[in-house]
């Protein structure tokens, strides 16, 4: 299919200003969130394999809540149920924050990080399924697993080595991860709810609305807004649904724009935003790390142990499946975009960036162990093998992400540096410093 050079539109288009600003706004928060995160698995992990380890099983089945309610659960349970949907009620308000005020609420730029998205949960689906074809037992309950991309380690790593790369692949990376989190929570909601109480479900509806309804009236009260929330979350719990579910459905309902209520213009940021400033820091900064702490702990049993677990088949596909499936699913549908749409690569950047981005999306973090309990059961023996794999495949394509995007970072710094020196010899002004007076 061959289209005039001149009739073909960027594959990554560049982001307007405001949207750059915003992007990096995320990124510095997501660094600091993304170091807490590695700080409680690697305590997590020391503890479960030290002296002390039956200490550490024993504070997640550490019980509290209502039982009148059917709330009295397990504090690992708290984290992966309660403390998760802290973190997709972002996800939430960022993805309706995209579409509907942000650059991708224009299609043709949503085409691709949608595409690429669908295509880096596929291929790793469809790589565990191969491995564990004739494993039995049902191993191929653990199918979704490679499929999520957490945005809070991938989004750390690229800010740090990320000094001179372009900005349009940072905002691929966040809105792809973005999309990822909210196909990966259609996935738990769809294939992992046992069994569904129709009566607790249609009940948050009530909820739900009346919670629709004060932030549709720009109502910013967390005494209204906070049991609302609550009776959402708890109710979706009852139902079956797990529970994570209400986190997204909650940030939907949150407007995005400005309206005429409360004296506000009517364009402009709106209630979304100022939720996300407000709840982004709790959930980079609390809520996903406890999870962590709670999720990472596997007793590895020694070098036996470790041995065994690299062995076994679930492993293996999960390992695959996030370091290769991830990789050659969103770079591979990048490329069929570019070949059979009108898209093109932009001038500026190579294709080894988007496969360096791509390897970066094969962290799987955060979402991957929580499908990996719900499929196996938080404490069974495939759930520690889950874990390791998960540990091993996010820790092999960070690593392969950052030698790559490392070495890009520094190709595209001299770069500058060569066009900042041409520039200062031919007496131009530099063309950051023209860009910053005029925004300013």
């Amino acid at each position: 299919m061959s289209t005039s050079p001149t009739a073909r539109t960027p594959l990554f288009p560049r982001g307007s200003w405001a949207e750059a600003s915003r992007i990096g706004e995320i990124l510095r928060k997501e660094t600091v969130g993304g170091a807490l995160l590695l700080v409680a698995s690697v305590v997590a992990l020391v503890w479960a394999n030290s002296p002390w380890k039956d200490s550490y099983n024993g504070l997640a089945d550490i019980t509290v809540g209502p039982e009148v309610l059917h709330l009295n659960l397990s504090l690992g349970t708290w984290a992966a149920d309660g403390l998760l949907a802290i973190f997709f009620f972002v996800v939430g308000l960022e993805l309706k924050r995209e579409f509907v005020a942000g650059d991708l609420r224009d299609p043709s730029r949503a085409a691709l990080p949608i595409a690429a998205a669908l295509g880096g949960m596929a291929l790793p689906a469809l790589v565990f399924v191969s491995i564990n074809l004739r494993t039995g037992e049902g191993a191929l309950q653990g199918w979704a697993i490679p499929t999520a991309t957490d945005i809070a380690f991938a989004v750390a790593i690229l800010a740090v080595i990320s000094t001179h790369l372009p900005s349009t692949l940072r905002i691929f990376l966040l809105t792809l991860a973005v999309v990822d989190d909210l196909l990966a929570i259609t996935i738990i909601a769809v294939f992992y709810t046992d069994h569904l109480s129709v009566l607790p479900l249609a009940a948050a509806l009530v909820p739900l609305a009346a919670f629709a309804f004060a932030v549709q009236r720009r109502i910013r009260s967390w005494w209204l807004l906070l049991p609302l929330a609550f009776a959402t979350w708890a109710l979706i719990h009852a139902s079956g649904v797990h529970a994570t579910v209400a986190g997204v459905i909650l940030g939907f309902t949150v407007p995005v724009i400005r309206g005429k209520a409360s004296g506000e213009a009517e364009s402009g940021p709106g209630l979304a935003e100022h939720f996300e400033h407000r709840i982004r820091p709790i959930s980079a900064g609390f809520a996903v790390p406890v999870f962590a702490f709670f999720a990472a702990g596997v007793t590895i049993g020694g070098f036996s142990g470790l041995r065994d677990a690299l062995v076994d088949p679930i492993t293996i596909g999960i390992i695959a499946g996030l370091v290769l499936g991830k990789t050659f699913g969103i770079f591979g549908t990048t490329f069929l975009m570019s070949r059979f749409t009108r898209a093109t690569l932009d001038s500026g950047l190579k294709w080894i960036d988007i496969l360096g981005v791509a390897m970066l999306a094969g962290i799987g973090f955060t979402v991957s162990l929580l499908i990996g309990e719900l499929a196996f059961g938080g404490g069974s023996p495939r759930d520690d093998y889950v874990k390791i794999g998960v540990l091993f495949g996010s820790v092999i394509a960070a690593m392969l992400a950052a030698i790559l995007l490392r070495i890009r970072n520094r190709a595209y710094r001299l770069m500058a540096e060569q066009e900042a020196l041409d520039a200062d010899h031919n007496g131009i002004p530099d063309v950051y410093e023209t860009r910053d007076r005029d925004a300013t």
